[in-house]
């Protein structure tokens, strides 16, 4: 769970760094420094949508007077991205929690930094990292093309012969065969970040490795809808509106979207951020977080779904 405590910080600039992928940097109101982190680290913000979202740090954590994030529009997301893109400038504030780490660079002699996309952003700050203290590493960044790959001739003209810059075109055919890096297993630690299926990759061709040795980020949310879902209504019975709740949307998706705002982090029944209270009705759990003895009185809204008519309301 992220701290209740979010900072209050600017967009000191915004950047276009490849295709529909922007470049954030965010500063304090004051200009002042900000709280420190480690390389693979992450901050949590409130989208202008509404919804929390999980972006990698790329910038160096050591007294830092700025974070510099990189986000990609997703345009089958639910909002979040589109948002940051579409309603932030510079000179917009936002919410934003300090720094997490769930993908922290172990200690080692060597690493092999694997990147997918948008994935390269914490595997940047990892690399720069090692720069300045002298460790080995080789980095393999994968991406459909030049024009979609952010900060590929940054990484290429500063790291060298240490990095592959892989594109495919977006054809399978072409991926990239990581086989020749894993057919040994060695004291190299492996930190990869990317789409699902190049992480799929990388855990087939690692799996008789030691699994310390091999991290993965993914900050892709779990999706809360299956193509058998069916609709439902869901009311509000401190306003009385009544929403109906399609089979392709969450209860959250709906709410936003009738202009009840709902806060939310992982969207993925994880995190208990979206938690409200259920008045009455019938609810199909499908969170993380509510206990057995929870289920008659609340509910996550960003996975749980209702059996005909639920009657809901916050939490006071």
């Amino acid at each position: 769970m992220i701290d209740d405590k979010p900072l209050r910080l600017v967009i000191a600039s915004k950047t276009v760094v490849a295709e529909d992928i922007c470049e954030f940097t965010l500063a304090s109101m004051d200009g002042g420094s900000l709280p420190e982190f480690d390389p693979g680290a992450h901050v949590t913000i409130e989208t202008p949508h509404g919804s929390s979202r999980r972006y990698s740090l790329i910038n160096a954590g050591v007294a830092p007077n700025k974070y510099v994030i990189a986000v990609k529009k997703e345009l089958n997301s639910r909002g979040g991205s589109r948002s940051m893109h579409d309603n932030l400038q510079a000179g917009s504030e936002i919410s934003v929690w300090p720094p997490e780490n769930s993908f922290p660079l172990a200690d080692a002699s060597r690493y092999l930094f694997i990147a997918g996309g948008i994935g390269i952003t914490p595997i940047l700050a990892m690399a720069n990292h090692c720069v300045e203290t002298g460790q080995e590493f080789d980095i393999i960044y994968c991406a459909r093309s030049a024009e979609s790959a952010a900060y590929h001739e940054t990484i290429a003209s500063q790291f060298g012969d240490r990095v592959i810059i892989h594109l495919d075109g977006g054809d399978p055919e072409k991926a990239y065969d990581f086989w020749d890096w894993f057919v040994t297993p060695s004291n190299v630690h492996v930190y990869c970040c990317g789409p699902k299926p190049l992480m799929e990759e990388v855990k087939a061709v690692s799996g008789h490795w030691p699994s310390k040795n091999i991290h993965f980020e993914d900050f892709k949310p779990v999706e809360a809808v299956g193509q058998d879902a069916e609709a439902f209504e869901v009311r509000l019975t401190s306003t009385g509106q009544t929403f109906q709740v399609e089979g392709n949307q969450s209860i959250l998706e709906t709410l936003r979207s009738g202009g009840v705002r709902v806060p939310s982090s992982c969207e993925s029944g994880s995190c208990g951020s979206c938690r409200m209270k259920l008045v009455s009705g019938k609810v199909i759990h499908r969170d993380f977080v509510l206990t057995s003895s929870e289920y008659a009185s609340a509910l996550m809204v960003c996975v749980s779904r209702g059996d005909g008519l639920i009657e809901i309301d916050f939490e006071s």
